[in-house]
């Protein structure tokens, strides 16, 4: 791979994987006696955001989650495995892919996927402003599937902004004011 002038070197999808494993407890549960979802995803959001600090090489924030999914209900005493890497980067901008596994955590059984998400994060300097990121440099075949996905994820994105300020700024000049 050439690197462009004023680019960063880029990184190896391995150089920021990282799992997060955390035991369930009864602090954890809603009323129904499961871990609520706002555990998994503040789980989920701190995996990925040391994706995002690793691979860029210092402070990144959340800028959106998507696809946010439950797959199974999580138990007290079950084992949360998060899993995270970073799939796809931008100039400052990068989408951090997360499985979420549980086991008990008294059984030898495997884990089982019980949720996913897809984050973006993006990097910003000393003064909250964004900053460069080097390239993801995928290293498999499923990684190099994950940075086409996250391609077309981003494409969505965009469009479904650029749609949703259109219908604003028509609105407006219709007179509404929402």
């Amino acid at each position: 791979m050439t690197q462009i002038p004023g680019e960063l070197p880029g990184k190896p999808t391995a150089a920021s994987r990282t799992t997060l494993s955390h035991i369930m407890t009864a602090n954890d549960t809603n009323l129904l006696g499961t871990v609520h979802g706002g555990v998994i995803m503040k789980l989920v959001d701190d995996a990925a955001g040391a994706v995002a600090g690793r691979h860029s090489g210092g402070a990144a924030v959340t800028a959106s989650m998507d696809e946010m999914a439950f797959l199974a209900p999580v138990r007290v005493g079950d084992l949360v495995h998060v899993k995270a890497q970073c799939n796809w980067t931008g100039r400052s901008s990068m989408e951090i892919g997360v499985r979420v596994l549980a086991e008990r955590w008294n059984e030898s059984t495997p884990a089982t996927q019980v949720g996913s998400a897809y984050l973006v994060f993006t990097a910003v300097d000393s003064d909250g402003k964004p900053r460069q990121v080097p390239p993801v440099l995928p290293e498999t075949e499923q990684d190099e599937r994950r940075y086409q996905e996250a391609q077309i994820r981003r494409t969505h994105r965009l469009a479904r902004r650029q749609a949703i300020m259109a219908l604003r700024e028509e609105r407006a000049a219709q007179g509404f004011d929402d």
